[in-house]
């Protein structure tokens, strides 16, 4: 067999995509010494190229003395989902998701429970809908989360165990009817609860009564009546929700009430129609 020969090496110069293998002088040097030029910059190092190497900082203005770390704010507002303005023109925030287990009771159309779906998901926690009409949130679950698998939808009694976490939080949506069963994913840390109602129905007033927070659409006077009592709404507040338009809700719990006009953006209203009170 033949002894296998090889091309000599070519050598380059410095500005190309090689390194060069000698000197000036034609010396070779092991790659792992340094430079001539290197050894001669001591111990600051050698000179840097414009484009090469971080300078940092050459003034020390920006730094703060302690006693100025007291003038220092930093705004924070409510975090949550935004679900609408209030009577002042201002964002609503409402807080969905907590380190606490929270039940809440929507008394109105899916079309709003969908915009709460749609709006949490955008903050980046999981939906998972229970509900005995799985065609009314295919739609939207598909389109939700940009392809990637953020609301699932179950049959009644079908659903699992979200495993919610405070990186990865669940709002449980439960879509059965004015006397829907009972919940088989309670309220737990980080995993939310809501039950949405069409209408009251004769189990009604208890949810009402156990939830953490309660969302309310128009209502019939009858209705009214019975929230104003359980929720203990001013009579004037009670007066009101027979007379809301289709897009207002009243929040309530047990520490206060807000009115909300809930807003949809195109891509809501493109997906979800305009807004109703009834489905």
């Amino acid at each position: 067999m033949a002894s296998p020969t090889y091309q000599p090496r070519v050598t380059t110069s410095s500005n190309g995509w090689r390194n060069t293998t000698g000197g000036a002088d034609g010396s070779r040097r092991p790659s792992h010494q340094q430079r001539p030029e290197e050894e001669q910059a001591g111990p600051a190092g050698p000179k840097l190229r414009p484009g090469f190497g971080l300078r940092g900082p050459r003034r020390s203005p920006h730094v703060l003395t302690p006693e100025s770390l007291a003038s220092l704010t930093l705004p924070v507002g409510d975090d949550g989902v935004i679900i609408g303005i209030d009577p002042q023109n201002q964002p609503a925030v409402l807080s969905l998701l907590r380190p606490a287990p929270m039940e809440i009771a929507l008394v109105g159309s899916v079309w709003m429970a969908q915009v709460l779906a749609l709006r949490t998901v955008a903050t980046g926690a999981r939906v998972a809908v229970e509900t005995a009409r799985p065609p009314v949130w295919g739609q939207m679950a598909q389109a939700a989360g940009g392809g990637q698998q953020c609301v699932s939808v179950h049959e009644v009694r079908q659903i699992a165990p979200q495993g919610p976490s405070v990186s990865s939080p669940v709002l449980v949506v439960r879509d059965m009817g004015a006397r829907p069963p009972r919940n088989q994913l309670a309220p737990s840390p980080w995993q939310s609860v809501l039950t949405v109602l069409p209408f009251l129905g004769p189990r009604s007033p208890q949810m009402l009564s156990r939830a953490d927070l309660v969302g309310l659409q128009r209502l019939s006077p009858e209705e009214a009546d019975v929230v104003t009592r359980i929720m203990r709404l001013p009579e004037q507040v009670g007066a009101v929700l027979p007379t809301l338009s289709d897009n207002a809700m009243l929040w309530c719990s047990r520490e206060g009430h807000q009115f909300v006009m809930t807003q949809p953006t195109e891509a809501e209203t493109n997906l979800l129609g305009g807004p109703r009170r009834m489905d």
